[in-house]
């Protein structure tokens, strides 16, 4: 799934490359609007991540440029801005914005932010493969790769790698994973879950490390 970020701050825009990629999505980065539209004529982004304090042109002209476009006018659109007045936050929506998320904020909260927009749009359902590392998950083809080498897995370990990383970064208390993996109705004890993570981690050999046991709560991927 393609992301495009629109940010002048090569710092900013090289963390958030950076955590949405760990999550699986492929991202491409710019500094300028000139930049982002000539890639928007070679291929179109899954959701765009655009800031309003651009040189040139700003955010939200660019926001207004995509919305009167019939080709690009249904791409979800987070705007992103150090500014935090209400009016601000209201022009950016009124533009055509699906989601405002205000500097300086959480990594985490934007990715989470990215996922919840993909959901409400729909779009979550085009992906087809997440990541972690060395790790590939292909949700089409059922299959997982480490280094390129097919891992064999259970259907429920397939299940329980994928929600982890889905969910990369929050942890995952034992109860969740159960209603999750196996099913509200389960009467079986989280044992079972304990028990598939160990498998998990032996069939996934060095990258097995990447799962992390959080004690007391339950398992997460990533810090």
């Amino acid at each position: 799934m393609l992301i495009y970020i629109v940010e002048d701050d090569t710092n900013i825009r090289e963390i958030e490359s950076y955590a949405l990629k760990t999550s699986g999505f492929e991202i491409e980065g710019f500094e300028n609007g000139e930049d982002f539209f000539a890639a928007m004529k070679v291929k179109t982004p899954d959701l765009i991540i655009l800031d309003v304090m651009l040189p040139n042109e700003d955010g939200l002209s660019i926001l207004a440029t995509l919305r009167a476009d019939n080709a690009t006018k249904h791409i979800p659109i987070m705007m992103v801005t150090a500014k935090t007045s209400e009016m601000d936050k209201v022009r950016g929506l009124d533009t055509g914005a699906d989601d405002y998320i205000t500097k300086p904020f959480g990594i985490m909260e934007l990715v989470s932010r990215v996922k919840a927009l993909l959901r409400r749009t729909g779009i979550v359902d085009k992906q087809t493969s997440i990541s972690y590392g060395n790790v590939e998950l292909n949700i089409e083809k059922h299959c997982v790769t480490v280094e390129n080498q097919i891992c064999e897995l259970t259907y429920k370990e397939f299940e329980l790698l994928r929600y982890l990383l889905e969910n990369q970064g929050i942890v995952l208390s034992r109860d969740k994973i159960m209603e999750r993996v196996w099913g509200f109705d389960y009467e079986g004890e989280t044992r079972t879950v304990d028990m598939h993570i160990k498998t998990l981690r032996q069939k996934l050999g060095e990258a097995g490390s990447m799962i992390k046991t959080v004690r007391n709560v339950g398992y997460k991927v990533g810090e």
